[in-house]
């Protein structure tokens, strides 16, 4: 049996502030969809016994950026770069199609976007700038793989290094940007800065509305990870907008790194401090995101912490059957399987024959290496 915490959210269901407007997520939708290479990513099922139905988003195909995160950085750089070039009288309403053109280029090009990452957003958010013309400068902490710094700078960006974990690496973008006259695009928000991160969390909605839509009957209970929160607080709003306040949101997310489960148990936002040394990278944050938890604080219904020893045995499983997980994506799948095992864990959070479960895999192979180390392919 898998070794894991649960935490019921006593203040689910109470009233709260609207986060993400809708206006705001049409405008992120159509903008989104109008890209190059848009397509909806495949939603499969899967087999588990004790449940109705159990179907996986995957998000390995998205944009060919290997994850979720294509969705939001690059939209956010998008709505950014409109914005700043309206700003200074060069463009009204400039769109994606009309950055892509290279008309504004030389204005672009004096505008540069900056954040922090564990990998995948960075990719969106350089992807995105070298997409609109903008310069990018990328920070990872020591411990983001080569693979994944790689597979950044292939779009173009600057990689800086610095010490500590990816909250230490947030603190330096900012830090840099506020030097510089550089624009932080980051995926989580904090005490004055919130425009950006909602943007981010205005594109990942499309992920969860493109789940919804493809799966046979609304779900029952919802599995995604967690991170700062962001893109759980983006498909609990989707979720609520298309299926009311009956799905039962659960976050997962690693034990070394279990920022959202803690707050939940202290009915307050917390900070997990010290290396945050799990393996699943993209979910190695220690503060929630402040627009997330606006959200998750009264919507999330609970939250998981798993161990990193179920990572390669959940993505071998699901490589045997054709779909291709990274390490961060398979956290909503193994957080799925330890509440199973435990008769308690599927009392406190209602799983039983009748359960329809949806799991947000929200990466591939993002980093090839590690991925061919943990799978044996």
């Amino acid at each position: 049996m898998q070794t894991f915490r649960l935490v019921v959210n006593r203040n689910h269901g109470t009233p709260g502030i609207i986060v993400l407007p809708e206006g705001g997520y049409r405008r992120a939708r159509a903008e989104i969809t109008s890209w190059p290479g848009y397509a909806p990513t495949p939603l499969h099922a899967l087999a588990m016994p004790g449940v109705a139905s159990v179907h996986f988003k995957d998000e390995s195909g998205r944009f060919g950026l290997g994850s979720f995160k294509a969705l939001g950085g690059a939209y956010a750089v998008c709505k950014l770069l409109g914005a700043e070039l309206a700003r200074r009288g060069t463009a009204n309403n400039a769109n994606g199609a009309a950055l892509e053109s290279g008309q504004f280029a030389h204005a672009t090009e004096q505008i540069t976007v900056t954040c922090a990452t564990d990998g995948n957003h960075g990719r969106s958010v350089a992807w995105g700038a070298q997409r609109f013309g903008a310069p990018c400068v990328i920070f990872v902490h020591e411990n983001v793989s080569q693979g994944r710094r790689d597979a950044i700078a292939r779009y173009g960006a600057e990689i800086r290094e610095v010490p500590g974990n990816y909250d230490d690496s947030v603190r330096a973008a900012q830090h840099a940007a506020d030097e510089n006259g550089w624009f932080v695009i980051s995926d989580t928000s904090y005490p004055g800065y919130t425009e950006p991160p909602r943007d981010v969390m205005q594109g990942y909605r499309l992920m969860a509305e493109e789940a919804l839509t493809q799966i046979p009957a609304p779900p029952t209970h919802v599995f995604v990870p967690g991170g700062v929160g962001g893109v759980a607080a983006a498909v609990a709003v989707q979720l609520r907008a298309m299926c009311g306040s009956g799905p039962r949101l659960v976050i997962a997310e690693p034990d070394q790194a279990a920022c959202l489960t803690d707050s939940l148990a202290a009915g307050e936002a917390v900070t997990v401090t010290g290396a945050l040394d799990t393996i699943m990278a993209g979910l190695a944050c220690g503060e929630p995101s402040l627009l997330a938890w606006q959200e998750l604080e009264r919507s999330a219904f609970a939250a998981m912490a798993v161990p990193d020893s179920a990572v390669a045995p959940a993505m071998r499983a699901l490589a045997a059957r054709g779909i291709e997980a990274g390490e961060s994506g398979v956290a909503g799948l193994i957080a799925l399987e330890a509440a199973m095992g435990s008769r308690d864990a599927m009392r406190d959070l209602g799983l039983g024959p009748d359960s329809r479960v949806l799991i947000f895999g929200t990466e591939g192979a993002t980093d090839p290496d590690l991925y061919a180390q943990l799978t044996g392919s």
